[in-house]
């Protein structure tokens, strides 16, 4: 039973390291990636078998410091996320300007239409 053992131990540190032989690389660690990548059955780390549970245990520590870098992920996407927000508020706001702009134009140019008594054409012609 020893070496059986070693060979869950051995799977968990290539599992630890990134470099499994028979799960896909990014294979979240539990007690069946282990089992599968020592090249047991799934499900073959029963936590009711004593014999289990220091290989339990070392499992259990090394999935609680996998799922830490996700943290960082997720607030690395958070991040982004609130600086999208932010450029998307700047390009409304910039556009907003660009229309009031445009509407101050129109109005300029009516304006001077009316004072010189010149027809001044739009810069989209009118359809009849």
């Amino acid at each position: 039973m020893a070496d059986t053992l070693s060979d869950y131990f051995q799977a968990l540190e290539r599992l630890k390291r990134g470099i499994p032989k028979i799960v896909p690389k990014d294979t979240k660690i539990s007690n069946d990636a282990v089992a599968l990548e020592a090249g047991r059955g799934k499900g073959s780390i029963k936590k009711s078998r004593p014999v289990f549970r220091n290989l339990i245990e070392a499992i259990d520590e090394v999935a609680a410091k996998q799922g830490k870098p996700k943290e960082e992920v997720k607030k690395k996407l958070a991040s982004a996320q609130t600086s999208a927000s932010n450029y998307r508020l700047l390009w409304e706001e910039a556009l907003a300007r660009e229309a009031s702009l445009l509407v101050e134009l129109i109005e300029t140019r009516k304006e001077l239409a009316k004072l010189t008594g010149e027809k001044v054409l739009p810069i989209r012609g009118r359809r009849p």
